[in-house]
């Protein structure tokens, strides 16, 4: 574990990088090799036809489980595949241990079919708070990073999510039509109104990341998957943006978010798509 005399500050200052070498590493060795190159038996269906999984997940998952380990040890490490295995790996998020929490193909189904839009996410966290994050797309080479308190980088250069221009319709990335019960289309039917221009979101990691940019003006999740917010989340807080569950409440990794919730560019964005998802505006 970190010593005594050592903060998390500290590691982060000097182990970042590390983390960085780890996640492009990753990707080099286990993902971009079978990028457009999937072999049938390298690709397998977990809950159904569009929850998938391949060999590039399960082993750049493990490659970077092994390594995070080593860099902090005695830390946990919760990968999207180790708790499908086994759910009862998901309780390290509500704990006080330092925690890894890895997606190591957000975006696979894009990934399966050859569309670039895929990233690989890790975050780092303590008692549900998320303390870093390192959001990773292979294939234009883009690494965005955030440590809490200290703002959000692009490839090293400052990341501001700004506001949306006025008298532009919003721009909201939602969940996907075939991950959504019939209750959670009723409640994101909130956002087909005037002045949001509502769409179908692909990799979360990759929307989070637009709206860091200020190229995407919120989301509207509604599932609460800690690997696939816990990096974005981040970014976005550490870009001057903010998230909000249809309590009004922030978003929690540990879970019991009311849903859906949304994360966007500035704190009014936020409470402007969390009242169409509550529906009281």
């Amino acid at each position: 574990m970190i010593e005594e005399t050592e903060t998390i500050e500290g590691f982060l200052a000097r182990h970042s990088a590390d983390v960085e070498d780890a996640v492009r590493k990753a990707a080099a060795a286990e993902i971009m090799p079978r990028f457009r190159r999937l072999a049938e038996d390298e690709v397998d269906q977990k809950s159904g036809p569009h929850d998938l999984v391949t060999d590039a997940d399960r082993l750049a998952e493990r490659y970077l489980t092994d390594t995070l380990a080593a860099l902090l040890p005695g830390s946990l490490v919760v990968g999207e595949e180790a708790v499908h295995a086994d759910p009862a790996v998901y309780e390290a998020i509500r704990g006080e241990d330092l925690v890894w929490i890895v997606d190591p193909v957000d975006g696979t189904r894009q990934f399966v079919h050859g569309d670039p839009g895929f990233c690989t996410l890790v975050a780092l966290a303590r008692g549900g708070v998320v303390l870093a994050s390192w959001t990773y797309a292979p294939v234009p080479d883009r690494l965005a990073t955030a440590v809490r308190g200290r703002g959000a980088l692009l490839d090293g250069e400052p990341l501001r999510s700004g506001t949306p221009d006025p008298g532009r319709a919003l721009r909201v990335a939602t969940s996907h039509p075939d991950f959504t019960t019939d209750e959670q289309k009723r409640t994101l039917r909130g956002l087909w109104t005037d002045g949001v221009e509502p769409r179908a979101c692909g990799s979360a990691g990759l929307e989070y990341l637009a709206i860091a940019r200020g190229e995407l003006d919120a989301t509207a999740f509604s599932w609460e998957a800690a690997w696939d917010h816990a990096a974005g989340l981040l970014l976005v807080e550490e870009a001057g943006g903010a998230h909000l569950t249809t309590t009004g409440e922030p978003f929690r990794i540990t879970g019991g978010n009311a849903l859906p919730f949304t994360a966007a560019r500035d704190a009014a964005t936020a409470r402007r798509v969390a009242g169409l998802l509550a529906g009281s505006s």
